[in-house]
């Protein structure tokens, strides 16, 4: 007969800053031991605290659960440890005799002491316990050793203590174990019966409802997201039209503005190109532009499915890339083209569209637009453009053309720089802002796209929230490289990116194509991630493991070897930075 399960200790500590990796770490998971009772809170034990409340603390993470003989477990794998593995080592609140991770289930609810808790979740995978037991692989090794510990949720407050008796009062619905649900969300073959059960668990914390909602939208083919009204999300991208780098024929350069020009891109077969969808991008590796050879993205202008392409590039003084394509290059030469991609697309449905732009930012809007005029669409459109005066204003004609072949459009165009007498298509004088786009009379059930600078899709995302317009229906290109995801890193004063310290490493050259930098890789970095943490690139990552895709990056081109091996492995266009080493040259969209 099984005894009934004990909890031996209570654990709390506050957040420290701890070096690691050159960088400081704010963390909660140094816990210790505490005598005599203590009072569970709905949000937390007395005493304890978390350093990142995004991945860890709050009502559904108040206290986290880990077995002893799940100790005893990683004991034999690993061999002795310097501190024996005292209780807290696994950053856990409550070490208990019994409860095991393949027995416990969402839902299940506990009282100890004279509190009441509810299983909520499984532990989340996070770099930061390897770091606290000086294993840097433990956050895979807890998922594919089944053994992650779980998360409860204070139902009822009160005081508990070691020695408690561990009794439970109720049942989860679906008999979804911790250990199961773990696996569900981190590893290959998933039960699709076990994810549709997953979904209707109450109990189950908001996030990993809705990761296990995408799951299962991205298995029904229907994409990402949660169902959300016909009209406001774009489609699902498909896969890339071809791998790597293929080389296309310039047909044309046309100057549409003073700073603006127009690449036509044409197969070298003469055979059609495959179609793009609206609001995609090109990037283009420019060989006869500089060593090692600048690798810049571009979005598609032309109608998606024209069978050629058409980029227009800003020329920036002092950008490599731009100065050759606007000024040096000529119809014949070849150029290395990646296949169209991006998720900044037009989708589907009746709801209004709303394509606003400022400079450069036209072009995958003005692709957009193509779209819906070659489908004769009724629905409402509105076309909000920002430009500094008529000749620093591309496709004005072409623009105004399309919109007028469309029953329902509507044409706003700020010129901030430009007199009445040069205004044309009824511009407006100033800047597209906060406050001239508030008075324009939007319909808030829009589905907004925005490109341009930073600070102005900012504001324009600002606005659009301000008159109802929900921010699941506004979209934005972003060109630079993504915001980052560092969780725990406090005190970072990230330089703009740029070459790694010391002589260049002997391996293959690993280029991040939207922040511009190509470095070799070195025999000092573990993995890509490394690289480009030494470099300031912008990363995002949690367990740095292969476990969580957090940081899951396009592959443009090149091949990559892991090590640790990944858990559930990255769709082929895809790489898993955190635990990959260049097989060959790579570019990453990063």
């Amino acid at each position: 007969m099984t005894s009934a399960p004990v909890l031996l200790s209570v654990n709390v500590g506050l957040p420290r800053d701890v070096p690691w990796q050159g960088k400081t770490v704010h963390t909660g998971i140094w816990k210790s031991p505490v005598a005599g009772p203590v009072l569970a809170r709905r949000g937390n034990l007395d005493g304890d605290g978390q350093g990142d409340l995004n991945g860890h603390g709050g009502e559904q993470r108040a206290v986290l659960v880990y077995q002893i003989e799940s100790y005893r477990h990683w004991q034999q794998h690993f061999g002795p440890h310097d501190d024996d593995y005292g209780f807290g080592q696994f950053g856990e609140n409550l070490t208990v005799d019994g409860l095991p991770d393949d027995e416990v289930c969402i839902g299940d609810r506990y009282r100890i002491g004279a509190a009441e808790f509810e299983v909520t979740q499984p532990r989340v995978t996070c770099y930061r316990v390897g770091l606290r037991l000086g294993q840097p692989e433990l956050p895979a090794l807890l998922v594919s050793h089944h053994r992650p510990g779980f998360y409860l949720r204070v139902i009822r407050e009160g005081h508990i203590q070691a020695g408690d008796q561990i009794i439970k009062t109720a049942a989860g619905p679906h008999a979804l174990t911790v250990a199961d649900t773990d696996a569900l969300l981190y590893l290959p073959h998933r039960d699709q019966a076990k994810l549709q059960d997953a979904v209707q668990i109450p109990a189950l914390s908001p996030g990993w409802q809705q990761s296990f909602r995408d799951l299962l939208a991205a298995a029904e083919g229907a994409g990402p997201g949660s169902a959300p009204p016909v009209g406001t999300e774009p489609a699902p991208a498909p896969p890339p039209a071809w791998a790597g780098f293929r080389a296309l024929r310039v047909d044309r350069v046309v100057p549409e503005s003073t700073t603006v020009s127009s690449i036509y891109l044409a197969a070298t077969d003469g055979g059609a190109l495959p179609p793009a969808q609206a609001g995609q991008y090109l990037t283009l590796r420019v060989s006869a532009a500089g060593q090692p050879a600048p690798v810049r993205s571009y979005s598609l202008s032309s109608p998606p499915d024209g069978g050629r392409y058409r980029i227009s590039v800003k020329h920036e003084p002092h950008g490599t890339a731009s100065s050759y394509l606007t000024s040096r290059l000529r119809p014949g030469a070849l150029l290395d083209v990646a296949a169209p991609r991006g998720g900044f697309v037009l989708g589907d449905g009746t709801s209004p569209v709303l394509l606003i732009s400022a400079g450069i930012g036209v072009t995958p809007v003005l692709s957009m637009l193509h779209r819906l005029a070659a489908q004769r669409s009724e629905r409402e459109v509105w076309w909000l453009h920002g430009a500094r005066s008529p000749q620093e204003h591309p496709f004005a004609a072409e623009a105004h053309a399309l919109l007028a072949a469309l029953p329902h459009a509507h044409e706003h165009v700020f010129y901030s720089q430009a007199p009445d007498t040069q205004r044309q298509y009824r511009a407006t004088a100033g800047r597209l802002s906060k406050d001239t786009l508030a008075g324009l009379g939007l319909p808030a059930h829009a589905a907004a796209y925005i490109c341009g600078p930073d600070s102005f899709m900012a504001d324009m995302q600002h606005a659009l929230t301000a008159i109802g317009v929900g921010p699941e229906r506004v979209h934005t290109e972003l060109f630079c490289a993504l915001p980052s995801v560092n969780p725990g890193l406090t005190g970072q004063h990230r330089r703009p990116p740029h070459q790694p310290a010391g002589p260049p490493g002997p391996g293959p050259l690993v280029t991040f194509a939207r922040s511009g930098i190509s470095a070799a890789f070195g025999g000092g970095w573990r993995s890509v991630l490394d690289l480009a943490d030494s470099c300031d690139v912008p990363t995002r990552w949690s367990c740095r493991t292969g476990v969580c895709h957090t940081c899951v990056t396009p592959l443009l081109s090149g091949q990559v070897g892991y090590r640790p091996d990944p858990l559930e492995p990255p769709a082929d266009d895809e790489v898993l930075i955190c635990c990959a080493q260049p097989a060959s040259d790579l570019v990453l969209d990063m």
